[in-house]
């Protein structure tokens, strides 16, 4: 994880925690004068639009405060979705036997976009089971990585 989402995470994670949230992750995506600063909360029994606008007004408060991000940005706070974004070793783990697709920083097995089945989380080590083939890919790998959404 970047320095810049560790320091939010443990920023703002009393706050959301506070609400009776889980924050379930962090992304800053800068574009120039239009960055997004996206956190995704959850909890036990899903959340909805005033839940995300009651942490909203929270995390802003906090952000206002400490000012961690010298530039401009829009504040985006959502429920991870059906297709979660996955952030964390135990997230992965936590959804062993699931689809995923990942975006790597470094190619493995000739690609940086994989689609496959979590089969096994080993410390900062998934295993992803693409075209029945099990590749071994490291955490610190992978730019993005989300569940593929099931209907």
């Amino acid at each position: 994880m970047a320095t810049l989402e560790s320091r939010l995470e443990e920023m703002l994670t009393p706050a959301i925690e506070g609400l009776g949230y889980q924050l379930w992750g962090i992304e800053f995506v800068k574009a120039g004068k239009h960055s997004t600063l996206r956190i995704y909360i959850d909890s036990e029994n899903g959340v909805n639009i005033e839940d995300c606008a009651a942490a909203s007004r929270q995390v802003g408060s906090v952000l206002d405060v400490e000012d961690p991000i010298p530039s401009e940005y829009t504040l985006e706070v959502s429920s991870p979705g059906l297709d979660r974004p996955l952030f964390k070793a135990a997230q992965y783990q936590s959804y062993i036997g699931e689809d995923a697709k990942v975006q790597l920083t470094m190619p493995v097995a000739g690609s940086r976009n994989l689609k496959g089945c979590i089969t096994q989380v080993d410390g900062q080590m998934l295993t992803l089971k693409v075209d029945g083939k099990e590749l071994v890919i490291a955490l610190d790998n992978i730019r993005k990585g989300n569940l593929i959404a099931k209907f």
